[in-house]
């Protein structure tokens, strides 16, 4: 069965390198295991995710094509089906919908449609499925956030910057005495809002 997943890998890797950088995803191996990969896929336009490059841990089971890959999001990101805190994902074809005819392609391509349709009343993320039903606005500005802190380079001169945000963080951290991951989730958690914030620390 091993001899199957690795020749279609093989044969994946091959297709993917000659595809079309218009979709912006790539594939890597992780060192020179074909099992083990990494995806690249761009924020697409006109979303709170746009000119972020995330990341995407790929593992092949043995199993493969029969079985569905296993992919979690190493780039931390704000979307109702992917987890804020393991980046695993809630898709469909990743779990009981998954053909042998799908490859690790049309997967990646799958999650690029969901960062631009996400499905709220399936979620991954409770508390952003939340945020997304009953305060969409503020979601947004939220997922961009997290889009420009851990999807763009850090010198990237056209990250988008909220100094709000920024601000509440910062006081967060020397108030509580917490790093900036925690400060930015609890706040996140809690449509920005500093007391509430800092009672969800306590």
């Amino acid at each position: 069965m091993a001899n199957i997943a690795v020749q279609r890998m093989q044969r994946e890797l091959n297709e993917v390198a000659k595809f079309d950088e218009s979709q912006k995803i790539s594939v890597e191996l992780v060192g020179s295991n074909l099992m083990h990969l990494r995806g690249r896929i761009a924020g697409p336009p006109d979303t709170p995710y746009e000119g972020g490059i995330f990341i995407i841990d790929i593992r092949i089971p043995e199993t493969y094509p029969f079985n569905p890959p296993k992919m979690r999001f190493i780039t931390k990101i704000w979307h109702p089906n992917i987890s804020s805190v393991t980046g695993a994902i809630c898709l469909d074809i990743l779990k009981d919908q998954w053909a042998a005819a799908m490859t690790i392609r049309t997967v990646l391509l799958s999650l690029q449609a969901l960062l631009a349709a996400a499905e709220p009343d399936d979620p991954q993320d409770a508390v952003v499925a939340k945020q997304y039903k009953e305060n969409y606005d503020m979601f947004v500005l939220t997922a961009r956030h997290w889009t420009s802190t851990y999807a763009y380079d850090a010198d990237d001169s056209s990250r988008w910057v909220n100094l709000d945000f920024d601000t509440k963080i910062q006081n967060l951290c020397q108030l509580m005495g917490v790093d900036e991951q925690m400060a930015r989730v609890a706040l996140s958690s809690n449509n920005w809002d500093m007391n509430r914030a800092t009672q969800s620390l306590l």
